[in-house]
């Protein structure tokens, strides 16, 4: 008599053979359940096996879902199970990401104040286009905390958190937590309702302009006044503004050394930056630039050399505190403190913006005029002046002619008068009214 071949491994339990399994339910009908055959998941670094569901009707219906995950899972859209939330994928995205500092210190607060409140404890895998839309609408409609006249967040701000998340969620994709990116069929603030947002920034005519820098450049008169008293300090800063539109941290910025005084071209390549609750000079890199040249005129030279020689009389002054870092507009020795900041360094950029807005009360300008008002009027006077566009756009570092025409072109009445005219004349309507 043959011997019966005994198997020597371990019987399988129920449902673990990918085989669907009848569930038995107290007070109403069975259930058939399915699990998925063993695989190795990336995200737990191991083989698994787990329920895709246990809740189905019959047999064939759980047959019917096991043959749909094995067809998802062969075409790669089935993704490694993850019970990370999406407040700590955020956490161990934003310490990674690769982008300029100044730009990671914008997206600390909205993932902090924005994202983690509503979304940070649901799994990442649970994150769906459903929630992110409900998110920007409740931050569009809901009074914000932290603006101080409590209204919600703007559009523009709704669609920059809108970029975190897709970042951080594409960035879940290429670590094969997700199968899809939710964010890419979310629904944030479209471009058009940005653009509704933005005010309507003030400017300065030329003749406007030409009044400001009469003003302040005359001494108080005060006790004590002179060439280098502090109610001329700021004279040549101002002027740098009115005259050439550098953005705030690009003047604050300029070194003695990258000025070419025959050639009167400015090297931009240091900037001075806020990043959290204080500020650094650091290399100039936005858009791309590598050291970008904007062209000034000879007048503007002569205010900059002005500017030097009061910068070497107040290094004099200073002594051994003074900090040399070769700026055009340092911190100078005006109410220094002990326990401050080293002369000679850059300025704090919001108390730059502090004085500035005390000179703007004082020559009267318009009270919502701010430093960076001053790149707006230069670049809308250049434009109605009839100035090259290529040129224009060139100077004030944008990417290219048609975003500076578009942001600063200006239709004023007088324009829009001549351009009437000249269609008039040109088509001969003068002759027959």
């Amino acid at each position: 008599m043959a011997k019966t071949r005994t198997s020597t491994a371990p019987k399988r339990g129920n449902g673990l053979g990918s085989t669907p399994v009848e569930i038995p339910r107290k007070g109403r009908p069975n259930t058939w359940g399915i699990r998925t055959p063993l695989h190795f998941d990336k995200a737990q670094g191991k083989k698994v096996r787990y329920w895709i569901g246990r809740e189905y009707e019959n047999k064939t219906k759980a047959e019917r879902a096991l043959r749909k995950w094995i067809n998802d899972y062969e075409a790669g859209n089935v993704a490694p199970r993850s019970d990370i939330k999406l407040g700590q994928w955020l956490d161990r995205w934003f310490s990674n990401v690769q982008v300029e500092e100044t730009t990671k210190a914008g997206y600390g607060p909205k993932i902090r104040l924005h994202i983690k409140p509503h979304l940070g404890t649901k799994k990442v895998q649970e994150v769906t286009d459903d929630d992110l839309d409900a998110l920007y609408r409740m931050l569009e409609r809901t009074p914000c905390p932290t603006k101080r006249d409590g209204k919600p967040l703007g559009a523009s701000s709704v669609r920059k958190i809108h970029d975190i998340l897709f970042q951080a969620l594409e960035a879940a994709v290429e670590k094969d937590l997700l199968t899809k990116n939710p964010a890419r069929t979310a629904n944030p603030p479209t471009e058009r309702k940005i653009k509704a947002q933005v005010p309507d920034f003030p400017t300065l005519t030329d003749e406007e302009t030409a009044d400001f820098l009469s003003g302040i450049w005359k001494p108080c008169g005060d006790r004590g006044c002179g060439d280098f008293h502090h109610c001329t300090r700021d004279s040549a800063l101002w002027t740098t503004y009115a005259a050439n539109g550098p953005r705030r941290s690009e003047a604050l910025g300029m070194m003695k050394d990258l000025i070419h005084w025959d050639d009167c071209a400015i090297e931009l390549d240091w900037v001075v930056v806020e990043v959290g609750n204080t500020y650094v000079l650091r290399r100039l890199t936005k858009d791309g630039d590598d050291k970008p040249v904007i062209y000034a005129d000879q007048a503007l030279m002569n205010v900059l050399k002005r500017q030097v020689e009061r910068v070497e009389i107040e290094r004099d002054r200073a002594g051994d505190l003074w900090v040399e870092h070769g700026l055009i507009f340092p911190r100078d020795t005006y109410r220094l403190r002990k326990d401050g900041p080293p002369p000679g360094g850059p300025q704090d950029p919001e108390k730059v913006s502090a004085r500035w807005r005390r000179t703007r009360e004082r020559l009267k300008l318009p009270e919502d005029f701010r430093l960076h008002d001053w790149r707006g009027s230069r670049i809308t006077n250049d434009l109605e002046a009839g100035e090259n566009p290529v040129e224009v756009s060139a100077n004030a570092r944008h990417h290219s002619p048609g975003y500076t025409m578009e942001r600063y072109g200006r239709r004023r009445p007088d324009n829009a008068r001549r351009l009437a005219a000249s269609g008039a004349s040109r088509i001969g309507l003068t002759r027959i009214a």
